[in-house]
């Protein structure tokens, strides 16, 4: 059969994102987009631009970012994965690679994303083989009020408290479908789910959960916060190490 003008391949991605400047192309700085459209352009011998389901931040993690590409047909998905596990640097790996339609948007067309973030409370979670991978607090948290911390983030609120500022234009409601706090193998892991995510909201809820947990703050003021009751604000962000995008929902 003969193969199409071109296809449009999905690619499912893992990535460390410790010496990253985050995803989007930033001129002198090296970020996973502009890694990714070098590998696929020497692949295409031509300019090959990326689109990806989110952006994530310096540091952060993926193991399941998706982005998609428009590619000459006589790459098939099977061929553009090993050809670019071949070329990418090692801190890129590609999980998966499929056809969608040529009109299929990374980012337009998903419908949730899933991001954890896990918190180190052992001692060990400051092992070099751990530590670029979680915040290495080391120290205990109280799984209760952990639990009790996440119950009123889910459903559809205003995260304005939650967001880095200066980003009106993109508004401030999301629906949160999950978000609940469990055991790995250094401490605990927050799962979360939601239509969209505003810029840091992540690190801004774990870091005021965290503050919960130490008896810093609390409990109640989760549901302040989510009300944008004046006078109450968000602990400090929890660090990017411990942030992993591990999956869209299309």
């Amino acid at each position: 059969m003969e193969a199409p003008p071109e296809r449009r391949i999905r690619l499912t991605l893992h990535y460390d994102g410790s010496a990253f400047f985050g995803w989007q192309i930033q001129p002198g700085a090296r970020t996973v987009q502009a890694e990714l459209e070098a590998a696929l352009s020497r692949l295409a011998a031509r300019p090959v631009r990326v689109i990806a389901a989110g952006r994530t931040d310096r540091g952060v993690h993926a193991t399941g970012q998706v982005a998609s590409a428009l590619m000459p047909g006589k790459w098939a998905p099977a061929a553009v994965r090993r050809a670019l596990n071949a070329i990418l640097p090692r801190d890129i790996w590609v999980a998966a690679a499929d056809e969608v339609p040529l009109g299929f948007h990374a980012r337009y067309d998903a419908v949730a994303r899933v991001y954890e973030y896990r918190v180190g409370t052992a001692e060990h979670a400051r092992s070099p083989f751990l530590r670029p991978f979680c915040w290495a607090l080391a120290e205990p948290l109280d799984a209760e009020l952990l639990a009790r911390a996440a119950e009123p983030i889910v459903g559809n609120h205003s995260f304005r408290a939650f967001a880095k500022a200066g980003q009106p234009e993109r508004g401030e409601r999301c629906t949160v479908e999950l978000a609940r706090w469990r055991e790995w193998e250094a401490g605990f892991l927050l799962e979360i789910r939601a239509n969209r995510f505003l810029h840091h909201m992540v690190r801004y809820l774990v870091g005021t959960m965290v503050d919960v947990a130490r008896g810093r703050r609390p409990v109640d003021d989760m549901v302040r916060l989510l009300a944008n009751e004046p006078g109450v604000e968000t602990s400090p962000p929890a660090p990017p190490e411990g942030l992993f995008l591990t999956g869209v929902v299309y």
